[in-house]
């Protein structure tokens, strides 16, 4: 801490240490033809940066997604087929972990055939493994008198008074009111009557030549189907 000889208060030192930046930066708000020129710089003459110091041990993730994408199919091809006769051998396998013996996988007993199981189940049967004695840590509860627990009766077996039944609540009689009767229907507009009485008539109008049309076609299909025939078998 030091003091501003023009304030009173005294004024935080900035710490040695780095800070971040949070405002943009000061290349933001250049013009166009500068950022033009900096691009162009940076493409023909780059900066020469000091080599990367590495302070973590890299690891090989092999080539990547977006490169196996770009390469040819004729290059995987030839890659397949190299993998196949000379597969790459690789150092052995540095766990870190202690493995867990998990038996047989349940996709390779899938992969066995059914007498496999059969017999399997046969020998469980006959001469089942014998296991070691299982070992409890908890301690198993009591469920005795002893114990702290409290053991509660039922409360039916404990009540010694008669059942008694209380006598049913009078039923209601309904009644039906009589019914009300229906409002009379409104008597329908003469003039919608006889639009619907002409819509009705064009429609059937149009129904009958369709039909007619339909039946007109069909006989023609027919007539040619059997002029085809009687040609194909007689004019020969």
């Amino acid at each position: 801490m030091f003091t501003d000889p023009t304030h009173s208060e005294p004024v935080a030192e900035h710490p040695a240490g780095p800070q971040i930046e949070l405002l943009l930066a000061d290349t933001w708000n250049e013009p166009l033809w500068k950022h033009l020129l900096g691009e162009l710089r940076d493409k023909f003459a780059p900066e020469k940066l000091p080599p990367l110091h590495l302070t973590s041990r890299p690891m090989d993730v092999g080539m990547l997604q977006s490169d196996r994408v770009s390469v040819p199919w004729f290059r995987t091809v030839f890659s397949n087929l190299g993998e196949v006769i000379s597969p790459e051998i690789l150092p052995p396998l540095e766990l870190e972990s202690r493995p867990a013996d998990v038996d047989e996988l349940i996709s390779d007993m899938m992969g066995h055939g059914w007498w496999t199981s059969l017999l399997r189940n046969l020998a469980d049967r006959v001469a089942p493994e014998r296991m070691p004695p299982l070992e409890l840590t908890s301690k198993p509860m009591d469920v005795g008198l002893g114990s702290r627990s409290m053991l509660l009766a039922r409360w039916s077996s404990v009540i010694s008074t008669p059942k008694v039944f209380l006598p049913d609540k009078p039923k209601v009689e309904a009644r039906f009111s009589q019914p009300l009767a229906a409002p009379p229907k409104p008597k329908p507009d003469p003039a919608e009557v006889e639009v619907v009485h002409i819509l009705e008539a064009d429609l059937r109008r149009d129904l009958r030549r369709s039909i007619f049309r339909q039946r007109l076609w069909v006989a023609f299909a027919v007539v040619e189907v059997m002029i085809l025939i009687w040609s194909s078998l007689w004019l020969k």
